[in-house]
C-alpha cells in the first residue's frame, strides 16, 4: 500500500462528519453498523501498512548502526596499522613500515566508505521517522473516530429500544382508556345506561296511570255529589 493512499484513507476517515452522514441515511442504525465494519477493516489495513513502514525505518536505522561501527572498527584498524609501521620504520625496517602504512590507508578508506554511507542514510532515516510519526497519529485519530461511531450506534441503539418500549407502553394504556367509544368499557357503559333509561320510563309511565286512576276516582266522587244535590232540591221542591 503506498504511502500517499495511506495518508488519503487517514484524512478521509478522520474528517468524516457522522451526523451529516447521519442525517442522510435511511437507516441510521444498519448504517452505522457498516460504517463500524469499514472502519475496522480500515484500520486493520492501515496497521499493517504502518508495521511495514516502521520495520523499514527499523532496518535503515541497523544498517546505519552498522555503517557507524564498521566505519569505528576500521578506524581503529587503522590506528593499530599506522603504530606498527611507526615501529618497523624506527627499528629501519622500511619495507615492512610501507607495508603497515598501505594496511592503515586500506582501513582508513574503509572507514571513509562507511562514514559515508551511514551519513547518505541520515536524511532518509529522518524522512521515514517523520513519515511513521505522521501515520501514528493518523492511526490514531482513526481509533478516535471509531470509538465515536461506536458510541454513537450504542446511543442509537438504545433510544430505538427506549422508544419502542414507550410505543408499547402507550399501546397498552390506549386499550385500558374508558372513554374510548370503540373499547369494551364504553360499549358496556351505553349498554347500561340505556338500560337505566328503560327502568325510568317504565317508572314513569307506571306513575302517570296511577294518577289517572286517582283523577278518574276524584270525577266520579263528583258526580256522586252532584246527584245528591239534585236529589235534595228536588226534594224541596215536592
Amino acid at each position: 500500500m503506498a504511502k500517499q493512499s495511506i495518508f488519503g484513507r487517514i484524512a478521509q476517515l478522520a474528517k468524516a462528519n457522522i451526523n451529516a452522514l447521519l442525517d442522510a441515511a435511511e437507516d441510521p442504525q444498519k448504517m452505522l453498523d457498516q460504517m463500524v465494519r469499514d472502519y475496522t477493516d480500515n484500520i486493520r489495513e492501515a496497521e499493517a501498512a504502518i508495521a511495514q513502514t516502521i520495520g523499514n525505518l527499523r532496518l535503515l536505522e541497523q544498517d546505519h548502526a552498522e555503517d557507524v561501527k564498521e566505519a569505528a572498527e576500521w578506524g581503529t584498524k587503522a590506528l593499530a596499522a599506522s603504530n606498527k609501521a611507526d615501529e618497523f620504520r624506527a627499528a629501519g625496517d622500511i619495507a615492512n613500515a610501507d607495508k603497515f602504512d598501505n594496511l592503515a590507508k586500506i582501513a582508513l578508506g574503509k572507514q571513509m566508505q562507511s562514514e559515508k554511507e551511514a551519513k547518505a542514510a541520515e536524511p532518509q532515516i529522518a524522512a521515514q521517522t517523520q513519515v511513521v510519526a505522521q501515520l501514528k497519529d493518523g492511526l490514531s485519530k482513526m481509533h478516535a473516530k471509531l470509538d465515536e461511531l461506536k458510541t454513537k450506534r450504542d446511543e442509537l441503539n438504545a433510544r430505538q429500544k427506549t422508544v419502542q418500549a414507550q410505543a408499547q407502553v402507550a399501546d397498552a394504556l390506549k386499550a385500558f382508556d374508558v372513554m374510548d367509544p370503540t373499547s369494551e368499557v364504553a360499549r358496556f357503559e351505553e349498554k347500561v345506561r340505556r338500560e337505566e333509561a328503560r327502568v325510568m320510563g317504565q317508572q314513569e309511565l307506571a306513575a302517570s296511570s296511577i294518577d289517572a286512576q286517582f283523577n278518574d276516582l276524584e270525577e266520579l266522587g263528583r258526580q256522586s255529589e252532584l246527584d245528591a244535590r239534585l236529589a235534595a232540591l228536588k226534594a224541596q221542591n215536592s
